[in-house]
């Protein structure tokens, strides 16, 4: 792919330390329901040289130990994945401590990680992710099993800042956190009522790293480019950057990450639309050969292609022509058909995904009431299919 060369970076982050694991730079794929499976995984990788740290998808710990068939599809890993990566959610401590036992004796991974920052309503009305850190009794013994159970295994915590800003948790939980033994946690510097929208809270990350200086803090949030990480870790101060959104149909992402994160002023990823279209098609490849069904992956693949494409002149019908497509030659013949030696499109490094806010947070009745009081959350709680 071709390249651009910028400015020497300011690259200020040492290596990552997470338990046993170092990740160097300190780049992590930030789990991404229905999208950070083996195969968007696998490219990810491919792009950054087998460096940083590379999230499942959200492994629903009730699925995961009644062995659900999807579930159990979703923590395989590649062989080359190293360390592997599972993010859990739960709301029930005993569940939790299931789950992640299961993990460690059967050597299902080598890191594990807790959703505590998923918005969405879903999950939400059971008190589980980002509404879950309010509860600090339940956050708490959540943490405790987790750590327990895992062994030897590394677990870590993304979260969100709150549940809006008159009801912020992240200082609580940091210091839950370091006081149950987490190995790092990721802060989200947004509130569950913005879900996606409006502009991250870089400072509620720098405050969470002065908070607990015990332990490595990641920052995620509107980290569209590499100079976006470099920035956010000399503004706040972090240890490292979690990125998800900016990365949808631009897994080169990682190589610019490590690029700026090394040093290196040329190379920078600037794909043709040719180079993209190769990309397009090995990502719609390997989802097919992971769900073993060439039209299924393709149809799962539909979602991503208006994200490969943003920027680039592709009219509206064959935009639509190619979401539709179920098979590789279908898509491969659409591709060719478009002017494939545009350059990439000035603006397209700029913000992708969800962006709506100020979303209704759905939480389960008298949530709010109390911050200790976790009467009613139980098993019953627990979503039972995973990926989100």
């Amino acid at each position: 792919m071709s390249t651009l060369t910028t400015p020497a970076p300011d690259t200020t982050a040492a290596p990552l330390r997470i338990g046993p694991h170092t990740v160097a730079p300190p780049v992590v794929l930030a789990p991404m329901a229905g999208i950070t499976n083996a195969p968007f995984r696998t490219l990810c990788r491919e792009f950054s040289g087998g460096k940083g740290l590379f999230v499942s998808e959200m492994i629903t710990t009730r699925a995961l130990v009644e062995r659900n068939e999807k579930t159990m599809q979703l923590i395989h890993f590649d062989a080359t994945e190293t360390p592997r990566s599972i993010q859990l959610y739960g709301v029930d401590p005993v569940t939790v401590g299931k789950a992640v036992r299961m993990i460690a004796e059967e050597d299902l991974a080598d890191h594990i990680d807790l959703n505590f920052g998923c918005p969405v309503p879903k999950v939400t009305r059971k008190g589980g992710g980002s509404a879950l850190p309010y509860k600090r009794n339940l956050l708490r013994a959540i943490v405790r099993e987790a750590v327990t159970g895992a062994g030897d295994l590394p677990v870590t915590m993304k979260m969100r800042k709150g549940i809006d800003d008159d009801h912020l948790t992240h200082l609580d939980a940091g210091r839950i956190a370091v006081e149950e033994g987490v190995s790092a946690i990721a802060l989200h510097g947004r509130t569950t009522a913005q879900h996606y929208g409006g502009t991250a809270d870089w400072d509620a990350i720098a405050r969470l790293k002065e908070h607990v200086p015990e332990i490595p803090v990641l920052g995620n949030g509107d980290i569209w480019s590499a100079e976006d990480a470099l920035r956010m870790v000399r503004e706040t101060g972090c240890d490292g950057v979690v990125v998800g959104r900016g990365c949808l149909g631009r897994p080169w992402l990682f190589a610019d990450l490590v690029a700026a994160f090394e040093g290196r002023t040329d190379a920078f990823v600037r794909p043709t639309l040719r180079e993209v279209a190769d990309v397009m098609v090995r990502h719609a490849t390997l989802l097919g050969e992971w769900i073993g069904d060439e039209a299924r992956g393709v149809i799962d693949f539909r979602k991503h292609v208006a994200w490969y494409l943003k920027g680039f002149a592709v009219g509206s019908e064959m935009r639509k022509r190619l979401a539709i497509t179920s098979s590789l030659e279908a898509l491969r013949a659409g591709l060719d058909e478009l002017d494939l030696d545009q350059p990439w499109p000035v603006g397209a490094d700029g913000p992708r995904g969800r962006t709506s806010g100020n979303n209704r947070v759905v939480l389960p009745d008298g949530w709010l009431k109390d911050p200790y009081d976790c009467a009613g959350v139980g098993a019953d709680a627990e979503l039972d299919t995973s990926g989100g």
